[in-house]
């Protein structure tokens, strides 16, 4: 008997490891910069959903922001406005507006910056994905606009799998593997990662909505590491699911809460970033951000619920192209905030 209990508490503390993880990680000192970002006295920022460093520091931010306009009374309503994409210089200091009233801006999700220094930008309201040249043209287009506008907009009824190309339902995010290939989270309206060639050819698609291994509530977040393994926060499951290449799942790492954001460092020995974003309607609750291993191990933590410099409200993105310089967007307390890791 004693040996019975002795293995059920074993069994216990195991099943519960990510749990322990999650309360007892160590805490990693740190600092938020004051003044990171200096907006012109005519512009602010609304809910920042993304952003995102290019190879030169400088600083971009896809931001709620503006007044959307839907014009009714016609054969074909039209929709544009409510987010705009500012660029700083790496000293914080405000340089331009790129795409300014562009017709696929209207709900901004996310803003990532590619190897070559291609700015992408996710809009959930017009269900595209956009890159844009480092000189702010339109370089290609993924997913297409509703030709007639919905108003209100209705939400698809279905298993979140999607349609098996490059038509999206409320998108979150990009990124890419070494060879140029495209990876889309499809994650709102649907629950899938979509694939694509570096040319925008759509390859495959997979996930939908559901709580088994490979299956998600929502993807708020992809990350691709250097082996080319996608990493999806599947924050509704409260996890981060782990998949090769192709889609196959391998693992999930859990412990880490309300998982909404997602970065991973580049070097020989990479971590994973991962925000336990505290809910819209709660941003007094959670809102620590993790550092791991790519293995999943929890190497510290660091923040928590609040409005103050150092303190979080529902982060939406992460920027960690230098390991210990992270850029974070807030959606809960319309800012970014510069953190320097110690």
């Amino acid at each position: 008997m004693k040996n019975l209990k002795q293995a059920l508490l074993a069994a216990a503390l195991i099943a519960g490891a990510p749990l322990y993880a999650q309360k007892d990680a160590p805490e990693i000192k740190f600092d938020s910069v004051p003044n990171a970002l200096q907006l012109p006295p005519n512009i602010y920022l609304g809910e920042v959903a993304g952003v995102a460093t290019n190879s030169h520091g400088d600083i971009f931010v896809y931001t709620r922001t503006g007044h959307p306009t839907i014009t009714i009374g016609t054969a074909r309503p039209f929709a544009h406005g409510g987010s705009r994409l500012f660029e700083f210089d790496p000293t914080g200091k405000y340089i331009r507006e790129i795409g300014k009233d562009s017709y696929g801006f209207m709900f901004a999700a996310q803003v990532r910056i590619d190897p070559a220094d291609n700015i992408w930008v996710v809009d959930q309201m017009t269900e595209m994905v956009m890159k844009f040249s480092p000189q702010g043209r339109l370089l290609m287009l993924l997913g297409r606009k509703a030709e007639n506008v919905n108003v209100p907009a209705r939400e698809p009824k279905n298993d979140g799998a999607g349609r098996p190309q490059d038509l999206f339902s409320r998108p979150t995010d990009v990124a890419w593997d070494a060879a140029g290939d495209i990876f889309v989270a499809d994650g709102l309206g649907n629950a899938r990662i979509a694939k694509f060639d570096k040319d925008g050819k759509f390859i495959k698609s997979w996930g939908k909505r559901g709580t088994a291994n490979g299956e998600f509530a929502n993807v708020r977040s992809i990350a691709v590491d250097a082996q080319g393994n996608v990493y999806a926060a599947d924050g509704g499951n409260k996890r981060v699911e782990v998949f090769d290449n192709d889609g196959n799942f391998k693992t999930a790492y859990t412990g880490v809460g309300n998982a909404q954001a997602l970065c991973i460092t580049k070097g020989a020995s990479p971590f994973l970033y991962v925000s336990n974003s505290n809910p819209p309607a709660d941003i007094d609750r959670d809102g620590e951000i993790y550092k791991m291993q790519l293995d999943g191990t929890v190497v510290g933590k660091f923040g928590k619920a609040g409005k103050l410099p150092k303190e979080f409200g529902t982060v939406n993105a992460i920027d960690c192209r230098n390991a210990n310089t992270l850029y974070v967007g807030e959606v809960g307390n319309l800012r970014v905030q510069k953190l320097m890791l110690h």
